[in-house]
């Protein structure tokens, strides 16, 4: 696990412009991704998360050009996922200006792609995405969804976080569909959860909404934490959230 703890914006991305809506509906337009990934760069961002939330329902490849014009303005860690179906995807996305690659549908249709990309371009290159919500009756009480959350999986969370982490995932994005774009808050007893099972960095995502919630998303066991809606509207900045995050005691990059 990192000593320092990250804070990371993500952009999700559609047709070229960055769009937030609640548990992943009625996406609302939020911007330009090159201008707001320069800002938050500036804003002291540990890395960023960019998203395209459409490339696998739309059954097409990831913007690469976005993902090379964001690159170019900014100089911190870039994590690219959405419509990565191949190892010659992540080959190319790497070489467009990408750090690390988030993979989510399609390690699920075909888990040994996991362990192809992790044994050619290392695990920390492998990003886990998993879109949960809540499922009563399941194992852990979670399972898993792909489509950008719009098809449910019977795969349980837990039991397929510690068999990403087994072939090779270097993180996991933990992203609560439940809490997302709520500002409620993030869903602790699942990063707690995921915690538990998990021997690489667990990202916290979906439901940050206030200062107060950042601190509890670590002590629960996040190892970095993922917002959006509170950056793009401008409620808070990266600064904000480092600074409330020093103040409980916890260490974060400078």
């Amino acid at each position: 696990m990192s000593l320092a703890v990250r804070v990371i914006p993500c952009l999700d991305v559609a047709a070229g412009r960055v769009v937030k809506g609640v548990n992943f509906k009625e996406l609302r337009d939020q911007g330009d991704p090159v201008e707001l990934s320069r800002a938050y760069y500036e804003q002291g961002a540990d890395e960023l998360t960019f998203l395209d939330v459409t490339a696998t329902t739309e059954d097409r490849a990831t913007m690469y050009d976005v993902v090379t014009r964001t690159a170019e303005q900014v100089f911190i860690p870039l994590t690219v996922g959405g419509g990565v179906r191949s190892v010659a995807d992540v080959a190319r996305l790497l070489a467009s200006g990408a750090d690390k690659i988030g993979i989510n549908s399609a390690a699920i249709a075909r888990p040994p792609l996991i362990a192809e990309i992790a044994d050619r371009f290392g695990a920390q290159v492998v990003v886990l995405s998993l879109d949960v919500t809540r499922a009563p009756g399941t194992p852990s009480g979670f399972v898993v969804t792909t489509h950008g959350g719009r098809r449910l999986t019977e795969l349980d969370a837990l039991e397929w976080a510690a068999e990403a982490v087994r072939l090779g995932a270097g993180e996991l994005l933990v992203n609560s569909i439940d809490a997302d774009g709520t500002k409620a808050g993030y869903d602790l007893e699942l990063i707690t959860a995921m915690r538990s099972v998990s021997s690489v960095p667990v990202i916290a995502s979906g439901g940050a909404g206030a200062l107060r919630d950042f601190a509890p998303a670590v002590q629960a066991g996040a190892d970095a934490v993922l917002a959006a809606s509170v950056f793009h509207s401008r409620s808070l900045t990266v600064g904000e959230v480092k600074r409330e995050l020093a103040a409980e005691g916890i260490e974060v990059r400078s």
